[in-house]
């Protein structure tokens, strides 16, 4: 027993994988740090195709669409603020005209829809049960992009309807792909625009969804406790960030590494450790970039990036190994 804090103990058949497994993470921010990091490492990982999502059904709808061939249209989205939004999309698929948008949304969602064909893993982070509804629709939608609260009616999802629409998802999931696991995750970021009590109410909301689509999908579904790791473990606001919602640097290396112990293998953190070296060894700053030492260090950094390809041929460093020729003007 730890004198100083309760320690989170990793639930019991959580998806374990290498850097072989092919990724996709959706959801809220925390999906896109994480996801950020598993790139970096060199894992076949795609995030948030659809932008940052915070609700399940947000989540599930982009899945579906996915899935279901969907391809958008003019008609699909809506102009605001000398802009076209897609209510499902983030606002970075926004454009100044319809075309723009319709192209880099349909041009990501071909690739999703692919990738969804081969996928090994999907990691969903849920951030919140509080949804809009469109006012004329009825739809959920997975952005306001700033319209008018009259526009849209706030609820709260409960539990059972979570939980009702993701086991159909992922049965959906299955029947394409019969290999898929799925890891869920509840965003320890806090919306305090919802009012702590709100914010309390919908995490417990997650919490609950997520624990019935466990029981219910036991050998295809895990929960990760990332919201119990920055709310039990480090329980202090000094893990906080300056704005006292998001999760300091320091409390973001903390859930990565534990979610590093639980979900990889042996293999793929010898792996991450070797590329992230390689990273390092990229990012420093010569006095001197013409001189012979410096050459024969990039020289260096490429003969590690083929060793580590022979062993592991999966690993895309097609970058890195164009940064060291541009550096030794080849």
């Amino acid at each position: 027993m730890n004198r100083f804090y309760t320690s989170v103990e990793m639930p019991e058949g959580l998806p374990r994988f290498s850097g072989r497994e092919r990724l996709l993470l959706m959801g809220s921010c925390f999906a896109t740090n994480i996801g950020t990091r598993l790139v970096e490492a060199k894992f076949a990982c795609d995030v948030n195709p659809y932008g940052v999502l915070y609700n399940p059904m947000s989540i599930s709808a982009a899945l579906r669409e996915a899935l279901e061939g969907k391809v958008y249209r003019a008609d699909d989205l809506q102009a605001y603020g000398d802009l076209w939004h897609s209510p499902m999309h983030h606002g970075d698929f926004s454009a100044p005209t319809a075309e723009e948008a319709l192209e880099r949304i349909n041009t990501r969602l071909e690739v999703l829809r692919e990738e969804l064909k081969g996928l090994d893993v999907l990691v969903a982070t849920w951030g919140t049960a509080w949804v809009y509804e469109d006012a004329q629709t009825g739809c959920i939608v997975g952005n306001c992009h700033k319209r008018p609260e009259r526009c849209f009616r706030r609820r709260r999802l409960t539990a059972e309807e979570v939980a009702d629409e993701w086991c159909d998802l992922v049965g959906r999931l299955r029947a394409a792909n019969p290999c898929l696991r799925v890891l869920l995750t509840v965003s320890p970021i806090r919306h305090l625009r919802d009012g702590l009590h709100a914010n309390q109410l919908s995490k417990a909301t997650l919490l609950l969804a997520a624990d019935r689509l466990v029981e219910a999908m036991p050998d295809v579904v895990g929960y990760f406790p990332a919201y119990e790791l920055l709310n039990d473990e480090l329980r202090d606001y000094r893990f906080y960030a300056a704005d006292m919602v998001h999760p300091s640097d320091v409390a973001v290396d903390y859930v990565w590494q534990r979610f590093c112990e639980a979900c990889l293998t042996d293999e793929a953190r010898r792996v991450m450790d070797e590329c992230d070296a390689i990273r390092k060894d990229l990012a420093h700053k010569p006095f001197r970039p013409d001189s012979d030492g410096y050459k024969k260090f990039l020289e260096q950094i490429l003969l590690k990036i083929d060793r580590l390809n022979e062993k592991y041929p999966y690993l895309d460093f097609e970058k890195e190994r164009m940064t060291c020729r541009i550096r030794l003007n080849k």
